[in-house]
């Protein structure tokens, strides 16, 4: 009877010791993994920054930055983050301290969650469709499409629009020998698109993801080579 006791007890406490070890294990699977980075801002626009020791991440900023996130760029930093879930190319800034001499101030601590709007994952690139366009006069190249990428460069020139200029920014398509085939209308530029805009600064030319808004009528087309109209969501090097 007694070593029947004891055997019971020892497999509640063999129990107990396994349950307390997978507690600890999950607990520890479960907190985000902070990591340190520190380097010298290059890129800093909405809520994004990019520092080259962070590789092939962006940082997220959830939050106000004292002096604004802007004024970072060719500042040293120290920033704590930990990983986003489900986003493999974003890391979350837990905190950012500044470089001043010899010491670092703190100017950043999150406080809020972040809000990932007119952030495009990875994975809804997937539906976005590359057009090949050859010339102005093949509409069924382009029409009909609502979600596109297309290969070029970023152009803002002034045109007159009666009495009065105004800015106006396209994307330019060329053929192979560099001759313009035509020209995308660019209505708005999302945060994320002009924070890679800015990170691929040494490249004349990538791929654009454009929500497609309107087509030009054919009139318009012929003078101006202007195809369609759109939402410039995102652009990189594919």
């Amino acid at each position: 009877m007694i070593l029947r006791k004891k055997g019971l007890w020892l497999s509640v406490l063999t129990i107990s010791v396994i349950l307390l070890a997978s507690g600890v294990a999950f607990s520890q699977q479960a907190q985000p993994q902070v990591k340190e980075y520190e380097g010298l801002v290059k890129v800093a626009v909405g809520h994004y920054l990019y520092i080259p020791q962070a590789q092939g991440l962006d940082i997220y900023v959830a939050g106000e930055v004292t002096g604004g996130l802007e004024s970072l760029v060719g500042k040293e930093v120290r920033i704590k983050a930990s990983p986003v879930e489900d986003e493999p190319n974003l890391i979350l800034a837990e905190s950012i301290e500044i470089k001043e001499g010899t010491m670092y101030k703190t100017i950043y601590t999150r406080s809020s969650e972040p809000d990932f709007k007119g952030y495009l994952h990875p994975r809804d690139r997937e539906a976005y469709e590359a057009l090949n366009i050859t010339s102005i006069n093949k509409p069924e190249e382009w029409e009909g499409k609502a979600k596109v990428k297309v290969y070029g460069k970023l152009q803002t020139s002034k045109v007159k629009e009666g009495t009065q200029e105004k800015e106006v920014t396209h994307i330019v398509l060329t053929d192979k020998k560099g001759k313009e085939i035509a020209r995308i209308i660019v209505n708005s530029i999302s945060d994320y698109a002009q924070f890679y805009l800015k990170k691929l600064r040494l490249f004349d030319k990538f791929w654009f993801y454009l929500d497609v808004t309107g087509q030009v009528d054919r009139r318009v087309r012929a003078k101006t080579r202007e195809l369609f109209s759109g939402n410039l969501i995102f652009c990189g090097l594919y």
